[in-house]
Parts: C-alpha cells; structure tokens; sequence
C-alpha cells in the first residue's frame, strides 16, 4: 500500500497534517498556559472577597480559600497601596514572575516552552488585573508542578485531537485520490495490458473517458499512439499477405520459364541464321526471368544473401542492350552508334 499512489498520498497527507498541527500547537499551549494562569488570578481575588466582606476570618477558612484558589498567598494593590489579604506559609524562593497585563505572543511562547523543559516544581509570582476593577493589581504566588501537568494533559489532548483530524482527513484524501486518479490509472493500464496482447484488435484501442485534464491528454495521446502501430501492423500484414501471393505467382512463373528455357536451349542447335541469331537473346531473357523469380521468392528469407557492390563493364552492356534491339531492325532502318569507352 505504501508504495501505491494513494498510500503515499495517505502518508503525505498525515505528515502535513501533523506538521501544521505542530505549528498550531504551541502558540495553543502558550495561550492554555495564560488562560490557567488567568483562572488561578481570578479564583484568588474571589477567595479575597471573603476577606473584603469579613476582616476576620478563621485560619482554616483562609487556608481553604487558598487551597481552592490554587495559590499561596493573594496581593491586592488599591489606592496605590499593596495589601497582602490572603497569606499560607510554603518553603522554597520565587523563581520567576510573570505580568500578565499585556503580555506579547512570542513572550507567552517562550515561557510554556520553558515550563515543559523545566521538571522541577518551582514557585513563581504572577501579576494580572483584578476583574471589575476590583482595584489596581492583584498578584498571587504558586506553584509550577500543578501548572505544568495541566499544561501536559492539555497537551495530550490536543495531540489526541489531531491525529484523529490527521486520520480523517488523510482517509477522505486517500479515497478521493483513488476514486479522482488512481481507478483512472489502472484502466489507463489495464488498457495498455489487453492492447499489447492483441494489438491489431482495433477493439483494444483506448477510448479517452478521464474528467481529469492530465490524464485525459495521457489517453488521448495513448490513442494516438495505438492506432498509429495498429495501422503499421495491420499494413505490415497487408504486405505479408501480397508477399505470399507474389511468392505463389514467383513458383508457378519460374516453372513457366524452365520449360520456356528448356525449349530455347533447342533452339540454339537449329541452322536457322535467324534463330540462330535470337536464340542466345532468348535465352538470356529467360535466364535473367528466371533469376529474378528466384530473387523474388528469397525476399525477405533468412538465407537471402545480402547485397553487394561490384564493378560492370558499361561498353559491355551497351552492347548487349544494342544487340538485343537491332534484331527487332534487322531491316536496317535503324543505325545504332555506340559511344561508350572501353
């Protein structure tokens, strides 16, 4: 299957999908990581609310408000003063703060990038604006390890998602591709398949029937292809077939002129000057008919000789060819001149 057109298409498609998703992905954890953050701020000033409405409150109470908000401790800034509201002892220093104000795209990147290198839990500060205008400023410390495995989760949630996204739609791409190109290219091929074992069969021929613009002009141009060798074949066995019957014609010519020959060599013995004349001519005439019938009949034969270039004497074949036309004069109305250097 891989090595299918549709396969590769298949697994292309998953890579991309894949790759996209990788570059989606981050900037995707980054804005998690603020919106965590952002609800751990949020709770905060919610559990601070208690405080605002009742300056005292039990340390129990003040320790499950923490522990429900997520953080340490709350800071409120209001009028200019920063007020500590909601307090928890915890161990270790602040490693990092963080403003969530307005914080930049690249910013946020950076930071989740280092939360999912960073395996130790560690204590940070974040600083965001209350809601409402709850005041200035609200700041809050927690800790990193509870940050960093929801970031994880969510993490494994969206890599869940896309390849279930890369899966479909590497799927619907794998099944149009097969419907759209390949099912046209193995017809393209089957064609090619039954022509060849049958290529003069005008049946075979291809008949151009793809939507697609490419592959249309790849039939179009197979069909081209196909009736041009179908018309070299079927005219190569035209020619065959008249080979054949000029064979037969040759056989029963040559008999002809070896019985014609049979009675020129008598002629040659008779006392006639006439004949004795014209009986050589015809009997070169019949020799050179009987050559060229056994020429014709070893045409194209494995065992023809092949051609060869000789040396002929031109004043010779005048000659003959002079001889050979007086005695159709032999009146003498005709005067022959021969002008040929010996």
């Amino acid at each position: 299957m891989i090595r299918s057109l549709s396969g590769r298409f298949f697994v292309l498609t998953l890579i991309f999908i894949m790759m996209t998703e990788l570059l989606l992905f981050i900037p995707s954890v980054a804005r998690y990581r603020e919106s965590y953050l952002l609800s751990r701020l949020e709770r905060a000033q919610i559990a601070s609310l208690a405080l605002l409405a009742d300056d005292m409150i039990s340390q129990g109470l003040e320790l499950e408000l923490l522990k429900n908000a997520g953080v340490f401790n709350v800071v409120l800034r209001r009028d200019a003063a920063r007020e500590l509201v909601l307090s928890s002892a915890f161990t270790g220093m602040i490693s990092a703060t963080y403003d969530l104000q307005s914080p930049a795209l690249l910013e946020l990147i950076r930071d989740a990038a280092w939360r999912f290198i960073d395996t130790e839990d560690r204590i940070i500060r974040v600083i965001g604006a209350p809601l409402r205008e709850a005041g200035m400023m609200i700041e809050v410390t927690t800790a990193t390890a509870p940050l960093r495995a929801a970031m994880i989760d969510y993490g494994l949630r969206i890599l869940a998602l896309s390849v279930f996204i890369a899966a479909i739609t590497a799927a619907l791409l794998f099944a149009s591709i097969r419907v759209i190109l390949v099912k046209p290219i193995w017809r393209v091929v089957a064609n090619m398949q039954r022509y060849a074992q049958a290529p003069e069969d005008m049946r075979n021929l291809i008949r151009p029937s793809a939507t697609v613009t490419e592959l249309r002009q790849a039939e179009e141009s197979l069909e081209s292809l196909q009736n041009q060798l179908t018309g070299a074949l079927r005219q190569k066995q035209r020619l065959s077939q008249l080979g054949e019957a000029v064979a037969k014609v040759s056989h029963d010519l040559r008999n002809i002129l070896t019985t014609a020959q049979l009675f020129a060599d008598r002629l040659e013995v008779s006392q006639d000057p006439t004949v004795q004349r014209m009986a050589p001519k015809l009997v070169k005439s019949i020799a050179r008919a009987v050559s060229l019938t056994e020429s014709t009949l070893a045409f194209g034969k494995a065992e023809e000789p092949a051609p060869h270039l000789r040396l002929i004497s031109l004043a010779d074949l005048v000659a003959d060819v002079v001889e050979s036309e007086q005695l159709w004069t032999a009146d003498g109305s005709v005067e022959f001149v021969k002008k040929v250097p010996v």
